[in-house]
């Protein structure tokens, strides 16, 4: 009997700006301080980019990153789908500008505008493609240079947003580890709830987030665990979208979920929306954070209001990239 395509992660990848940005450095334009900022949301530092660190650049750095660990030649990728809410320019797409930077000739490549919540959906766009058989590689980006749209007078949004890019390469396969299952949800009715104008500053209703927040994390681990049939017990590791401390502990205690089954990294790169899960999915793979069939969850949130999930199984031992390709 042949086994049916999945479609897995085959290399992971990020970039992160060398700009390191304190709280004191913010707090002194936001009327704020660094204590207010921490006990708020466990932020110390972010990154922001500098003047030639683009959407696209960033974003070709991860990938390359990404390809460099699959050892997937640049020629096999079929599709590129870059997940950003803040690109260098509305056309030509940050994904095109990506094909050309890599010289990923054969890859047709495209934007998708989901905020946080970004990844998941390029990632769901990218299983079913590999699953369908139209691909067989697909190239998942998450980017932002969230420093560029801040208006750092303003303490609730200022204080919480970094830039950064992260990428995974998904390849077809019949082997052990996949992309066991995605979910994507909307909910276009708090739209006002947090959102950035066209030529504008990112402007937040932070009560409304914070509680759509906790409960958009929670829902979305419990409906990707119904799809798989298990319970979120089961999850040996939890990726949460990077927004807030007090969120992720908030979402732990409901689910009865200890903290340090989530990886963490609020505190050092703070919300860099759609990078923010594959940044710290790929912090986690290279501290061998992950062991082989272990089954992870990746939760993502943000404006829309917009909330996704996936869980995969693990392919590799640790350490170990290529031991079952």
């Amino acid at each position: 009997m042949t086994k049916r395509i999945n479609a897995r992660i085959a290399g992971w990848g990020k970039y992160l700006p060398s700009r390191v940005v304190s709280n004191d450095d913010i707090a002194r334009r936001a009327s704020t301080s660094s204590h207010w900022i921490v006990e708020r949301t466990g932020i110390y530092e972010r990154r922001f980019a500098e003047g030639d660190e683009t959407n696209a650049y960033m974003a070709s750095r991860a990938a390359m990153e990404a390809l460099s660990r699959s050892h997937i030649d640049i020629e096999a990728i079929d599709r590129i789908i870059v997940a950003t809410s803040t690109p260098d320019s509305l056309f030509p797409s940050t994904a095109a500008v990506v094909q050309h930077m890599i010289s990923a000739h054969r890859a047709h490549a495209f934007d998708i505008s989901a905020a946080c919540s970004g990844f998941i959906y390029a990632l769901a766009i990218a299983k079913e493609s590999i699953e369908s058989g139209s691909c067989k590689c697909v190239l998942v980006i998450g980017v932002e240079t969230y420093s560029r749209v801040l208006d750092f007078e303003d303490r609730d949004t200022a204080v919480l947003f970094g830039d950064g890019a992260g990428a995974v390469v998904l390849e077809a396969g019949k082997g052990e580890g996949s992309i066991d299952a995605t979910t994507l949800h909307t909910e276009g009715d708090g739209g006002n709830s947090l959102y950035l104008p066209c030529n504008g500053t990112i402007r937040m209703r932070g009560r409304d987030v914070f509680r759509f927040a906790i409960r958009a994390l929670c829902d979305g681990l419990q409906s990707v665990a119904d799809a798989v049939g298990c319970s979120c017990a089961d999850f040996a590791v939890v990726i949460p979208h990077q927004s807030n401390i007090r969120i992720i502990r908030s979402a732990a205690e409901k689910l009865g979920l200890p903290l340090n089954t989530f990886v963490i990294n609020v505190d050092r790169y703070g919300n860099t929306g759609a990078a923010s899960i594959p940044i710290a999915l790929a912090e986690a793979a290279d501290d061998c954070r992950f062991e082989h069939g272990q089954r992870i969850a990746l939760v993502g949130f943000g404006a829309g209001l917009t909330w996704g999930a996936a869980t995969l199984t693990w392919p590799y031992e640790q350490g170990r990239i290529n031991g079952y390709r």
